[in-house]
């Protein structure tokens, strides 16, 4: 009988230890949010001289125009779609402009959000992938590896945002515009899930011109499409491992809030509220 009672009591012991380690971690895990000010928490998680891409989305400046999505579109060899598709929201755009409207009549405001993916720090898409198809590589980009997808859309689930696109048919182009695909990116076939990369081709071949210059990568020399075509510049983007890059100053201010923060995700897309 002392036997079990010492037994029930070492278990009860080493249960109560394992809940607040558990505890500790995951406290520490949703409490640090980068809406405080990203510089100072986010540069010793990296080595000296690395990088950590993100970006900064003004939505006073934004106009929504819809160039991003377009030049996004094009870049990345996106299916056009067709107007029923449209009409039923199943048209695949990896960047879209969600509208939002506050307010009653005739106190209305309208409110235009591009949504692209977020590429959080603690990407939820990562961890239920079953073959490793969608990972985080160290520069904070979360990527894709279409002919290793199995089409499972665990990753689709998983992401609070839904920014991630599943293929469920084949993707069709009208005739001759085989001609105008980005040579640099793969077009996805039937049966897989896609998302916004960052053109991350775009940084190959900067990283890939900077080497054949013999100097390393430089602000500048790695844009995204959908930055570099902004006529507002509404767009930042930039290393936020570097606290003087514009996109660094721009995630500290005070007008700077990520979507779903409360999830601790850590998106490395950054929103500036309009200005009163």
């Amino acid at each position: 009988m002392e036997k079990l009672k010492e037994m029930r009591s070492s278990r009860k012991s080493f249960l109560l230890a394992a809940l607040g380690a558990f505890a500790a971690v995951f406290s520490g895990g949703i409490g640090r949010a980068w809406g405080k000010g990203h510089g100072s928490e986010k540069a010793g998680r990296h080595k000296p001289g690395s990088h950590l891409w993100g970006m900064v989305i003004d939505l006073d400046t934004c106009t929504g125009c819809g160039a991003c999505v377009l030049a996004c579109s094009a870049e990345n060899n996106q299916v056009l779609g067709s107007p029923a598709e449209a009409a039923m929201n199943r048209v695949i755009r990896w960047l879209k402009i969600l509208p939002s409207q506050e307010g009653e009549y005739p106190l209305v405001k309208q409110r235009l959000l591009p949504m692209t993916c977020l590429h959080c720090e603690h990407p939820p898409c990562t961890k239920v992938c079953p073959v490793n198809a969608t990972y985080r590589n160290e520069e904070g980009i979360v990527g894709q590896v279409y002919p290793r997808c199995i089409g499972c859309r665990y990753c689709l689930n998983a992401c609070p945002y839904t920014i991630k696109f599943y293929n469920w048919k084949e993707p069709v182009w009208p005739a001759g515009m085989e001609g105008s695909f980005n040579p640099d990116v793969s077009v996805r076939p039937i049966g897989v899930t896609e998302k916004c990369l960052f053109c991350h081709h775009r940084l190959q071949r900067a990283r890939e011109e900077a080497a054949a210059q013999g100097r390393p990568l430089q602000a500048g020399d790695y844009q995204p499409a959908c930055a570099e075509v902004c006529p507002a510049k509404a767009i930042t983007f930039g290393d936020l491992n570097d606290p003087d890059s514009a996109v660094s100053v721009l995630a500290r201010d005070i007008r700077a809030f990520h979507l779903l923060e409360e999830l601790g995700t850590e998106p490395k897309v950054t929103y500036l509220k309009e200005r009163s």
